[in-house]
């Protein structure tokens, strides 16, 4: 899923030791941009995205996965990125290759 927005609030860097090892986890709120706006937490984990290149205000696109577990008899929802872009940058592709091209010559056969 993706969703467009701007960062309202970015919060710490927490840690943990799990069974897995050590794990690393950032949340960010998101503002979408709609005539009802509405704040959604996004945890971004590991080292995949740097969270760091990206301000209060700055208006981003992001790619992430919801998902739900139950613990104790309670279900828990997370809203993970998997791709946070600046956007404006999240459908731009590189330009075509237009440069020279060298045809083989017909008579000159390689074998």
């Amino acid at each position: 899923m993706e969703v467009n927005g701007k960062i309202i609030q970015l919060l710490g860097i927490q840690t943990g030791q799990g069974k897995n090892g050590t794990w690393k986890k950032q949340e960010f709120i998101l503002e979408t941009g709609d005539t009802y706006p509405k704040k959604i937490c996004i945890a971004v984990w590991g080292d995949k995205i740097d969270m760091s290149q990206f301000r209060i205000g700055d208006p981003i696109q992001v790619s992430f996965d919801v998902e739900s577990r139950e613990y104790n008899g309670r279900w828990y929802t997370d809203v993970k990125a998997w791709k946070v872009v600046a956007a404006g940058q999240a459908g731009v592709e590189p330009p075509p290759f237009t440069g020279p091209i060298d045809p083989m010559p017909e008579d000159d056969l390689p074998f």
